[in-house]
């Protein structure tokens, strides 16, 4: 099968080795498998991260977020039938979906919505798990609930948070105030749903004031967490919840003693590389997702549609990704 790798960590994207094109075997799946034949794929930040070396020497075929159609199905699964259409993000430890067929466990897929192409659905699983898991489990916000509170997205108009925004906004009574610094962004992330939105590059403590809020009972930071981290601390109220995604060299946690501020992080492939008990969870998040975007409720994010996937264009991906300008998702489609 067309798989698009690389050999070396560290690379400049512009360099063609940083990603090329090669044949790899067609993958098997196993007992709780689906083998997937891809038809579209979305690029995340952890790609590039991956490919820079974040988990260690041996080179990785990268991809978490595919849409595409059941080829042939494992022993043990009884979620899926070949001839299905699905939607995923996989696991970061196993190959990744930069190629013809990929092999993901039944309990982190979901069938893809109805009302949507390969493309918008390839935007949608690692951002919507993500988005879903930090509202709901980690900043444990009850769907419904909020009234009354407020929470921060600090970064809304990336992937996460363009989800995240619509979440909070939909099944939630919270306040939803979200950050975006250029009109483009900005004008995103109210259509998407939010109530407020400031500027992360002036004082959120200020931002905040401007709009009559003097703190805030939740926040997700989903970027540059460390340069905010003080304002973050200063806007939280006491007994707040602050929930973060991104990588921050070192995050000192004795600032929020003051407050009684809890700290919560999330990674949505926590619970494929430990096999958690609750791993059907996933499945359930992306079968809830799927309804929610036929009904009209939730909307895809796809942002940028790249075109066909290849090594040039996802050469191109990764360095929008890396020029922090992207908005919404970077999508690709077809061979």
């Amino acid at each position: 099968m067309k798989a698009i790798v690389y050999d070396q960590h560290g690379l400049p994207i512009e360099d063609p080795r940083a990603l090329y094109e090669t044949e790899l075997p067609k993958p098997e799946p196993g007992p709780h498998d689906l083998l997937v034949k891809i038809r579209a794929i979305a690029v995340n930040p952890v790609d590039t991260k991956v490919r820079a070396g974040m988990l260690g020497d041996s080179p990785r075929l990268l991809g978490w977020d595919a849409a595409g159609t059941v080829e042939a199905v494992g022993a043990a699964v009884t979620l899926f039938k070949v001839g299905d259409d699905v939607f995923y993000a996989g696991s970061i430890t196993r190959p990744g979906a930069y190629a013809e067929y990929g092999v993901v466990d039944e309990r982190i897929a979901g069938h893809q919505p109805t009302t949507i192409d390969d493309a918008h659905a390839a935007a949608l699983p690692l951002t919507s798990v993500t988005a879903w898991e930090l509202l709901f489990d980690r900043l444990c916000v009850a769907e419904g609930g909020g009234d009354g509170d407020a929470l921060l997205i600090i970064g809304a108009a990336g992937g996460v948070g363009s989800i995240l925004t619509q979440l909070a906004r939909q099944l939630t009574k919270l306040r939803v105030i979200a950050t975006a610094s250029r009109p483009q962004t900005q004008e995103w992330v109210r259509d998407l749903g939010a109530h407020d939105v400031i500027d992360h590059t002036r004082p959120l403590k200020e931002e905040l004031s401007r709009i009559g809020v003097a703190q805030v009972r939740y926040v997700a930071s989903l970027t540059h967490t460390e340069a905010h981290y003080p304002q973050i601390v200063e806007v939280l109220a006491p007994q707040g919840r602050l929930g973060v995604i991104d990588d921050p060299k070192t995050l000192d946690a004795m600032p929020l003693k003051l407050k009684a501020i809890s700290l919560h992080w999330e990674l949505m492939f926590t619970r494929s590389l430990f096999e958690t008990p609750d791993m059907i969870r996933q499945h359930e998040i992306l079968e809830r997702i799927a309804a929610l975007i036929d009904a009209g409720t939730l909307r895809t994010t796809l942002g940028t549609h790249l075109g066909a996937i290849n090594a040039d264009n996802l050469r191109r991906a990764h360095a929008l990704i890396e020029s922090n300008r992207a908005r919404g998702k970077i999508v690709l489609e077809g061979f």
